[in-house]
């Protein structure tokens, strides 16, 4: 992946290195590679962290049950579901339902 204003060295450079080595990366790319990989790390920690209830409720929030309905189908008090979402919510830091559902399609939750 080359940038376009990079400047002709670094063009020449990337040629060879291509050539000799079959790929190359420029600083920028590589930081935003590594970035990515740090971001699934930290997602992929949130995710396991998350207790089995929580995750049963995140599948339930994804659909267009009210939480008193998600409340009922998990035999629970609806306080009780409050207190998984807002856990749910600071735990994969989001700020609303939308943002849960957002995460779990991105994630794959649901």
């Amino acid at each position: 992946y080359l940038l376009k204003e990079m400047s002709p060295k670094i063009l020449f450079e990337a040629i060879d290195t291509v050539h000799d080595k079959g790929v190359f990366y420029t600083d920028t790319v590589t930081q935003c590679l590594l970035n990515i990989r740090t971001e699934e790390k930290v997602v992929k920690d949130c995710v396991e962290e998350l207790k089995d209830r929580e995750k049963e409720f995140i599948k339930l929030a994804c659909s267009e049950m009210t939480y008193k309905e998600i409340a009922d189908v998990m035999f629970l008090s609806p306080k009780t579901i409050d207190g998984y979402r807002d856990s749910v919510f600071i735990k994969l830091d989001v700020k609303s339902r939308v943002g849960l559902v957002l995460f779990a399609i991105k994630h794959q939750l649901n």
